[in-house]
């Protein structure tokens, strides 16, 4: 669990700190109101990759198939993955003039709209693909094509592309995305041997479809703030105002992402050990709790400081909306610790309600105030968060119910049978079913 926490937290924070990097870049060379738009496109483009995991990213990790049916599983997923994808790229490009009319430029132009389902496709493959690696135990590649490779892909196009305004933006991160693609599938193939194989047999696919909806729309619930709330604040406030909020977001994302890293890393191994689930929670908390609150502490107290990197207008306007999404990290690592917990035990109408109250808090509060200014939309997704956690806490401290107790034998006592032989065969606890550790990788074609 170790091991795991650290280089998926390692590929977290290369990835968002190489994103970091980028938006200085693209603050340096475009304009507010050119980020504003941009940011608002490249969040959609997050959420709907999200949207097409279908919940297959988490069920890849909890269900993997057998060794001989494993290549066919993650060939359907991702073409499942990829179809979706694409449509549900494109029903936002059509959904736009409701909703985000001020971005309706990346719709009029056939190939702006067909880049952007690409890069749309290419950011759920890569989700699908880094679930596989968390799977196998070898999480330290997606440090390599997820943090690395996409990262340093995405700072160098900006420049070049400076002269196409917010659309040289929302190129310059997908551009990221195919070259994640890419190596991704490289890393696939060399490392885990893996081949396309379309054939269904033995992919459990169909078995754990219950749990891969439940999971689907607990992800799409939970990362609609992270949409929704973007596009409060450049419909109630403009497009600089927006730029600014999102710049400031994305520096709290580091902090969550310590939260993410761990619960992703415990997810992976009560899947294989399920009998190690209250250990192996308890022991994330603690690791949750004794990186992120001195983090907190460091980013809250230098807001200013990281905000004036990305220049003045940043540091004066946003520095109170970024302590206070710094504070909110506290809750938001509450919210994602139970809400592992809860997905481990398979109780999964209590996740999506978790979700649905962190969505109808956020989004309700950050509509309500946002027109109050940055900082109040700062506090719906901190009060947002906190909602969520201590419900979701609450469930998983009431516990996963026990297995029932055999039933006692039915033993014919014999001539000589005293009543004392009874009561000790009777006091026999009968093994139950348990889940054994797997002796080798489970993903080794």
């Amino acid at each position: 669990m170790f091991r795991s926490s650290f280089f998926l937290l390692a590929s977290t924070v290369t990835t968002a700190g190489l994103s970091f990097l980028f938006w200085v870049v693209v603050a340096r060379f475009y304009p507010p109101e050119q980020v504003g738009l941009a940011t608002s496109l490249i969040s959609a483009t997050s959420l709907l990759s999200y949207l097409s995991m279908f919940g297959l990213n988490s069920t890849l990790i909890r269900f993997p198939a057998d060794d001989a049916a494993r290549n066919g599983q993650v060939t359907q997923s991702m073409a499942l993955v990829v179809l979706v994808s694409c449509a549900a790229a494109g029903l936002y490009l059509l959904g736009l003039p409701w909703y985000g009319h001020k971005l309706l430029f990346i719709r009029d132009h056939p190939h702006l709209a067909v880049l952007f389902v690409l890069f749309c496709a290419c950011a759920a493959v890569n989700l699908l693909v880094k679930a596989v690696f968390i799977s196998a135990r070898m999480a330290q590649y997606n440090v390599l094509f997820d943090g690395i490779l996409q990262g340093l892909a995405k700072i160098a196009a900006p420049v070049a592309l400076v002269g196409f305004g917010a659309v040289g933006i929302v190129g310059s991160a997908g551009i990221g995305y195919v070259v994640a693609v890419a190596a991704a599938l490289l890393l696939l193939r060399r490392h885990l041997g893996f081949r396309f194989d379309f054939r269904s047999r033995g992919t459990r696919l169909r078995e754990q479809l219950r749990f891969s909806v439940a999971s689907y729309v607990s992800s799409l619930i939970n990362l609609a703030p992270v949409l929704v709330t973007p596009l409060i604040v450049l419909q109630k406030l403009g497009a600089s105002e927006a730029g600014y909020y999102f710049v400031a977001f994305q520096i709290a994302a580091l902090l969550n992402s310590v939260s993410t890293a761990v619960g992703e890393a415990v997810f992976a191994e009560v899947s294989s050990d399920e009998s190690r689930f209250g250990e192996l929670l308890r022991r994330s908390g603690k690791i949750i709790a004794a990186v992120q609150v001195p983090a907190v502490a460091v980013v809250a107290s230098g807001s200013g400081l990281l905000l004036l990197m990305f220049g003045a207008d940043y540091a004066s306007t946003a520095r109170g909306l970024l302590s206070v999404l710094a504070v909110a990290a506290l809750p938001v690592a509450l919210n994602t610790w139970a809400c592992f917990g809860l997905k481990l035990a398979q109780r999964m109408k209590q996740l999506i309600t978790a979700n649905v109250i962190l969505a109808c808090t956020t989004i309700g509060l950050a509509s309500l105030w946002a027109p109050r200014g940055l900082i109040w939309v700062g506090y719906a997704w901190g009060l947002g968060n906190l909602a969520a956690g201590l419900y979701a806490t609450a469930a998983v401290l009431r516990g996963r119910p026990s297995a029932p107790r055999p039933p006692e034998p039915d033993v014919d006592p014999g001539p000589g049978w005293s009543p004392v032989d009874t009561l000790q065969l009777r006091a026999v606890r009968l093994p139950g079913p348990t889940s054994a550790a797997p002796t080798a990788e489970r993903y080794r074609p």
